[in-house]
């Protein structure tokens, strides 16, 4: 029999506990209470965001069918529904907030080569967008959407070097995406990538003082004059236009009195005309459509984490409850990700959560389950064995 530790125990090796309790200690997330506290609260909620559990019941029956084996897996003891659900009521959700950005700042950084698809520059790239899920309003008061409805909002940063969110920010569905521009900092050097709803020239003239560069989509109503116009460009590449403008209108002009480039593009496949926006001169104008073109990662960022994590279905109802599970399930995805790049897995993020969700109880090392040639291995002493048999 396998002596070893259960593969959950040995994802846990792969947190810092140490930065965890800082946080419990600066919100006195432990307060008053014996057991059960806020580190057992985010392994529990981590096992249900790794085993794709629905619901806290689920969890909590979960883990009371495996009791016996809870100390070995590293979690304290079981707790029923209710007390995980008051726990995620009360305890202040900003313990799991700074420990997604202390994660944020780990993982990122171990992701800093990876190369960004037909874009040769040294530069930061991000994408910037939201996702929202419905909620019912009369169940989340707190959380007004669009036409009657609640919803909340994910803003997400999204570093296309490993795919690696940067910033979250959890809101209402009514707060309006250029909105998180005015929280977020922006990085001198870097690029940022959005579409149309970012259009906010105040702020992207804060981007542009702060050093940074942005590519967005322009707007068709938009009143401009053209101060030059690139005449040596090739349209077999799709391109149509590369011109340098300034803004026309009274308002906008004062908003955003520097000169922009606005680069005409022609997508074959869609058989659409595309107008892009940015304050970037150094890259050519093909560049600015393939930069832009990577953008669609974070949509397949925010398709890959509701299909893979639990996200649509919340398992509490306050704000507070709320953040917490968004941002265990962002921890979630930050931790697989540090496993992978730290087993030097060639496998995807999605196979390695596949995987480590239904081996949760399996007492084989995880090196040996995300190296793909063990893996194959595995598969072949198998067969063999099979095959005598």
């Amino acid at each position: 029999m396998n002596s070893g530790k259960y593969v959950f125990a040995q994802l846990l090796q792969f947190i810092d506990r140490y930065e965890f309790e800082k946080y419990i200690t600066k919100y006195k997330g432990d307060f008053r209470t014996r057991d059960f506290n806020c580190w057992n609260q985010f392994i529990q909620l981590f096992f249900g965001q790794l085993t794709s559990r629905n619901s806290l019941r689920d969890i909590c029956g979960c883990l009371k069918a495996h009791r016996s084996k809870l100390y070995h897996l590293g979690i304290r003891t079981y707790v029923n529904q209710s007390t995980l659900s008051r726990a995620n009521e009360n305890r202040d959700c900003q313990i799991f907030a700074d420990f997604g950005n202390y994660l944020i700042g780990e993982v990122r950084p171990m992701y800093a080569n990876e190369p960004i698809a037909n874009v040769d520059i040294d530069n930061e790239v991000f994408a910037l967008d939201s996702t929202t899920v419905s909620l019912s309003l009369k169940l989340f008061s707190w959380a007004p959407g669009k036409y009657s409805r609640g919803a909340i909002k994910i803003h997400t940063l999204l570093d296309l070097r490993g795919n690696i969110p940067a910033f979250i920010l959890v809101t209402d569905g009514k707060y309006h995406d250029s909105n998180a521009l005015d929280v977020l900092v922006p990085v001198p050097g870097a690029i940022y990538l959005m579409d149309k709803a970012y259009v906010d020239f105040k702020v992207l003239y804060n981007i542009q003082n702060c050093g940074a560069s942005f590519i967005t989509r322009a707007k068709d109503v938009m009143d401009y004059s053209i101060i030059e116009s690139n005449f040596n460009i090739d349209p077999r590449s799709g391109l149509r236009g590369d011109k340098v403008i300034v803004l026309n209108g009274v308002k906008t002009k004062k908003l955003y009195p520097e000169q922009l480039r606005l680069v005409e593009y022609y997508d074959e496949e869609k058989d659409a005309e595309l107008a892009f926006l940015t304050n970037n001169f150094d890259v050519s104008a093909l560049e600015v459509t393939r930069l832009y073109r990577n953008r669609w990662q974070i949509e397949i960022f925010f398709k890959w984490i509701k299909q893979n994590l639990t996200i649509k279905s919340l398992w509490g109802q306050s704000e507070n409850a709320v953040n917490i599970h968004v941002w265990t399930a962002i921890c979630t995805y930050l931790i697989i990700a540090c496993v992978k790049h730290k087993l030097k897995s060639t496998l995807s993020i999605y196979e390695i959560m596949q995987i480590l969700g239904i081996s949760a109880f399996d007492k084989t090392p995880p090196r040996d389950l995300l190296t793909e040639d063990q893996t194959i291995q595995n598969v072949k002493e198998q067969v063999d064995l099979f095959s005598k048999t």
